[in-house]
């Protein structure tokens, strides 16, 4: 038998593949990981099928049929806005997985509408409708689900590699353990509990567990992604901006503001209030556009607002890596990390290899959460199967570190730390537009909150998980802000004051890790060389 760990558990479970996450690319990766022979658990911090920002809203999808010229369009219209960083060879595996998929939904029974030619239109997935299908394939496919169980911290053998996680049902505050060879980040991004749409959950918990273990994250700088929202709504749905006239106050329409220019709207934020109206939609669109995405209307509703005739305030809501590019480094086409037997996939892994450093929001994001949950699950179900009958017969242990385990009296104050570091990702003259100076003392703040995290502990095991949250987050500001000072250039979503143009000697990755010593190291767009790491100030 496995060793038992020092803790007690409630729930005691083995798998062959373990998903973390239960959004699109978690449940793809079960889905895949099931179908490839694998035993599969999955673990959700909420409710499997209806948590995250995917099961919140309508999703647009990558779906490009496999037409070279369509397909070519398609490759190169993210190209220039992602300052050259993404890997044509990954586009056309996205898109080749994603059509394949997108397709195998429609035979699963997803009611994909028809275009005025009578054919399916698969270019956009309706939240609810798709994640509810997804649960209920995953199921069939014999994947256990524990819902309302947020993961902890991972489990390692004494090489290193990765055999499962812990972690506690927040309902019934019992423990659970599933030692399984082989783990799929799944988490989703991190968006600061910005109130953004379905961001309730993505917090960064996926990330640190897996630099706990030793992995690496990638793109980090690109992470300072800024959703348009009614001042009024969590609603961070954008499409539907690109009809929309930007305004002062007073009506006056605004310079250069728009949908595609964010960067006019927030200079404008810092100063006075932004309005919008959606006036550029023609009448007859109008119904469809609340066919498309009815919980985009749902506020104006609540409030009484016609937003094609009455003008409203908006704001700019942090979304972070949810709709950035930065996330756990993958080192080849299986979708694994660079520790042995743990995985990543949506928007817990890197997008750069898609977009580079431009927004993968929307279609793209969603179809990377497809094509790498389907790999990583198929992949991982390999692994562990290649291992053998003996494959999960060896003692393990938990590398979970911060507020999990601490020698201090000094209680932890959970939500001061994590209205700190929303003091430092939120403001727009910080994250949006940045600067050596600014960057360099958020970062310095940031490291004081890790610090206060090491040196502190909770009073109650219930209220580990929202510590972990706290402690993702400040993490994951973390390796932004640090990757952020090393781009010495503008480039993508990344907006250096001081150094306002793209630099053609800073067209590769840049690559962080570390916890109490976070560092950063460049890693060339094709290849395997690295140059060495530039270590960050220990805490």
């Amino acid at each position: 038998m496995i060793k038992t760990l020092t803790t007690d558990f409630q729930l005691d479970l083995e798998a062959d593949v373990l998903v973390i996450g239960g959004g699109p690319s978690g449940t793809w990766a079960a889905w895949s990981a099931a179908s490839s022979g694998a035993r599969v658990i999955l673990v959700d911090k909420g409710y499997c099928g209806t948590t995250g920002c995917a099961a919140a809203s309508g999703n647009g999808v990558w779906y490009v049929p496999p037409d070279p010229e369509a397909r070519e369009t398609a490759k190169a219209s993210r190209e220039s806005l992602g300052g050259f960083l993404a890997d044509r060879n990954w586009m056309d595996r996205v898109l080749n997985q994603t059509y394949v998929n997108v397709n195998q939904l429609a035979e699963w029974g997803y009611p994909f509408p028809t275009d005025d030619e009578g054919k399916p239109y698969r270019r956009s997935l309706q939240g609810p409708e798709y994640m509810r299908l997804m649960r209920r394939q995953i199921q069939r496919a014999g994947v256990k689900i524990l819902d309302n169980s947020p993961a902890l911290e991972l489990l390692v053998y004494d090489d290193g590699a990765v055999a499962g996680a812990t972690g506690v049902n927040r309902q019934t505050g019992e423990k659970w353990a599933v030692r399984s060879p082989a783990t799929i980040i799944a988490t989703g991004g991190c968006a600061f509990l910005s109130k953004a749409l379905g961001c309730n959950v993505l917090t960064g918990d996926g990330y640190l567990m897996a630099a706990e273990a030793g992995a690496e994250m990638s793109g980090m700088e690109f992470s300072n992604a800024y959703g348009i929202s009614p001042a009024f709504s969590s609603v961070t749905k954008t499409l539907f901006y690109n009809w929309a006239t930007f305004t002062y106050e007073d009506g006056t329409v605004i310079p250069g503001a728009s949908s595609h220019r964010r960067s006019v709207i927030a200079e404008t934020l810092l100063q006075q209030p932004v309005y919008a109206i959606i006036d550029k939609a023609a009448e007859s669109m109008r119904a469809s556009m609340r066919l498309a995405q009815p919980n985009f209307f749902l506020p104006f509703d609540r409030a009484g607002i016609d937003p094609f005739t009455q003008r409203f305030p908006v704001t700019l809501r942090l979304e972070g890596t949810v709709r950035g590019t930065g996330g756990i480094r993958i080192v080849d086409e299986s979708c694994a990390s660079s520790v042995v037997g743990l995985y990543a996939a949506g928007d817990a892994a890197t997008r750069e290899l898609i977009c580079g450093g431009f927004t993968g929001g929307g279609s793209h994001n969603a179809a990377w959460a497809i094509s790498s949950g389907y790999w990583s699950g198929k992949s991982a179900a390999e692994y562990t199967h290649s291992l053998g009958e003996n494959r999960i017969q060896r003692p393990v242990k938990g590398v979970g570190e911060v507020v999990l385990h601490s020698g201090s009296d000094r209680t932890l104050a959970t939500d001061e730390i994590i209205q700190a570091v929303q003091a430092e990702v939120f403001p727009y003259e910080k994250n949006y537009f940045r600067t050596e100076q600014g960057l360099t003392e958020s970062l310095g703040k940031l490291n004081h909150l890790w610090q206060e995290l090491r040196s502190s502990q909770v009073t109650s095991e219930k209220d580990l998980p929202r510590a972990r949250e706290a402690a993702a987050m400040v993490a994951t500001a973390r390796w932004m802000y640090s990757s952020a000072i090393e781009r010495k250039e503008t480039r993508g979503m990344h907006r250096h004051l001081d150094y306002p143009e793209q630099d053609a000697n800073q067209q590769h990755y840049l690559v962080s890790g570390g916890l109490d010593q976070v560092w950063v190291k460049s890693q060339p767009l094709h290849g395997t060389e690295k140059s060495q790491p530039k270590i960050g100030a220990a805490v």
